[in-house]
């Protein structure tokens, strides 16, 4: 059987009690916050499943869809039930790089320059309609995502632990937007996309509006602390040698296809082996599978990929990809 190749299952394993009742205690406190933000979103499993995955494992996300999907509700839902510091950035042309990085002014009374925080000294951003923002803004967020810190007037300083952004993107709407540069997107863990709802979810929708329950604000049902020890657990899920192996040979496939102009980096492949993790654990699991990579190899990578300028005229996406690439790279089996 597949779990007798993996110690995290091994009946042999000391530890084996400990780690089971870690699992439970992790189960229990996902359960919690997955049931919060449900309460207040109807449908979208998988979009919560997606964003938790992405807390789990430290990363960030790019929420992506068409207006009026529910993004930013999806979001704010995930920051109130986490008991942490959260700010919201509201995109737009005029936004400045020192807005989110901070800025020092001079002071008279003490002829000193005092440094005024940037919105984002906070452990959860929401960054609404984020290709709003001019390049040289986007270009703010690059050394905070990657390197969790900001640099002002020659100084650098750490930004708050745990820190993730949430970023909202309108790929429909193209009056007044700046298209995200492959840096940025290579910044985000997942790409999470909502689609419409079912006829049953969006008559759900209008009876809590009419009710007044889909505007309640939420209680934080995890702490600081709590999301601390999740993220370490995500880190201490076992991954083998052959899932190492797998990735790494979807990664060099995806350079070599005809279609494609930039295929994954390392650090995608190392966010793609980084979700699996959580995945795992998000399924009460201390060992990745090949069913974790294959089910977000698509998330994870098809915002990175750039496609040739033939195949985009053909109609080919990135997920078609994607697709391509789960069908020709074999997944390791258990021996």
């Amino acid at each position: 059987m597949m779990q007798a190749k993996y110690p995290a299952a091994d009946p042999a394993d000391p530890d084996r009690e400990a780690r089971i009742e870690a699992l439970r205690r992790a189960g229990r406190l996902i359960t919690q916050v997955r049931e919060n933000i449900m309460s207040v979103m109807v449908g979208k499993e998988q979009a919560i499943d997606d964003l938790l995955i992405v807390l789990l494992a430290q990363g960030h996300a790019l929420v992506e869809d068409v207006p009026g999907i529910g993004k930013t509700t999806l979001v704010s839902a995930l920051s109130q039930s986490l008991g942490m510091s959260f700010g919201r950035v509201q995109f737009t042309p005029d936004v400045m790089p020192s807005d989110l990085t901070g800025y020092s002014v001079y002071n008279q009374h003490t002829g000193r320059f005092d440094f005024h925080e940037g919105l984002l000294m906070k452990q959860i951003i929401l960054a609404d309609e984020l290709n709003r923002a001019t390049p040289k803004t986007q270009s703010a967020l690059l050394e905070a995502m990657q390197e969790r810190q900001v640099s002002v007037d020659g100084k650098t300083m750490p930004l708050p632990k745990p820190f993730m952004v949430l970023a909202t993107q309108n790929p429909v709407e193209q009056a007044g937007t700046y298209p995200l540069p492959e840096a940025q997107l290579d910044r985000f863990m997942l790409r999470i996309m909502l689609g419409y709802p079912t006829e049953e979810e969006e008559a759900e929708i209008f009876r809590r509006h009419i009710a007044g329950t889909a505007e309640r604000g939420l209680k934080p049902v995890l702490s600081q602390e709590a999301v601390d020890w999740l993220q370490q657990l995500s880190r201490q899920v076992f991954v083998s040698e052959p899932i190492h192996n797998y990735v790494a040979r979807l990664a060099q496939a995806s350079r070599r296809i005809g279609e494609v102009a930039l295929g994954a980096s390392p650090r995608a492949a190392l966010m793609l082996v980084r979700a699996s993790q959580a995945r795992a654990l998000l399924f009460g699991r201390g060992y990745v599978t090949p069913d974790d990579v294959r089910a977000l190899v698509d998330d994870c990578w098809a915002h990175r990929i750039l496609l040739t300028p033939d195949a985009r005229l053909n109609g080919r996406s990135t997920s078609d990809v994607t697709a391509a690439l789960l069908a020709q790279v074999p997944a390791p089996r258990p021996t």
